[in-house]
């Protein structure tokens, strides 16, 4: 995510369509020479193609960073479908969300730039929050319809939260640490996700110091 990004909360395959070649391409445009100082020209150009034509596959430069966001949202809705329903609500969301982040080895460098624009550029960082939002709706559908509540309503919509933000956590801390493992930091996130705050184990408390 050559990679085509799963956008932001995101997940890996190689990049196999003109939209992903642009995509991977922006990256290592924004990575090399600063997103800020990178040019719609400078990647269209790069690309051997005019500028029209890269907006027929993209229509801003920020959106370029995310790849194609909008088949990947599809693959997370046919992740979560295949959900057998007799498996815990958690755990479904676990599973889906550890197969859609699942990365190659050969594609992790790119993955990894990657989301090191989109968590770290202000510009992305205000543009993410709008991909963000219908990936929220993705994971809130899928609750309200096993839940039997509104997609809007204020459970499905709360589980849609702690799913983006288990995976957001996880992949600040990959970041921060190169020898990190994504997937295992997904999995230990996931265990508060499932289980809640109350599932951590506490340390004793100190002695006291009473006489």
């Amino acid at each position: 995510m050559t990679r085509s990004g799963r956008g932001g909360v995101l997940g890996g395959r190689p990049a196999a369509t003109t939209r992903g070649r642009l995509s991977s391409l922006a990256i290592d445009l924004f990575t090399e020479n600063g997103f800020d100082e990178t040019s719609v020209d400078d990647i269209a150009n790069a690309a051997g193609i005019a500028r029209r034509t890269l907006f027929r596959y993209y229509p801003s430069k920020n959106s370029l960073a995310w790849g194609e966001f909008t088949e990947h949202l599809d693959g997370l809705r046919d992740l979560l479908r295949s959900s057998p329903a007799d498996v815990p609500l958690g755990v479904a969301l676990r599973d889906a969300l550890i197969a859609f982040n699942t990365v190659p080895e050969p594609e992790l460098d790119e993955h990894r730039r990657r989301m090191a624009l989109l968590l770290g550029v202000p510009a992305l960082q205000a543009h993410s929050m709008l991909m963000y939002a219908d990936w929220r709706q993705v994971i809130a559908d899928h609750c309200a319809e096993r839940l039997g509540l509104d997609p809007a309503s204020h459970i499905p919509q709360t589980i849609a939260w702690q799913t983006l933000g288990t995976a957001l956590a996880a992949y600040d801390q990959w970041l921060l640490d190169p020898d990190s493992d994504l997937t295992e930091l997904l999995e230990i996130g996931s265990r508060v996700l499932i289980g809640g705050v109350a599932s951590l184990a506490t340390p004793d408390p100190p002695p006291s110091t009473s006489r």
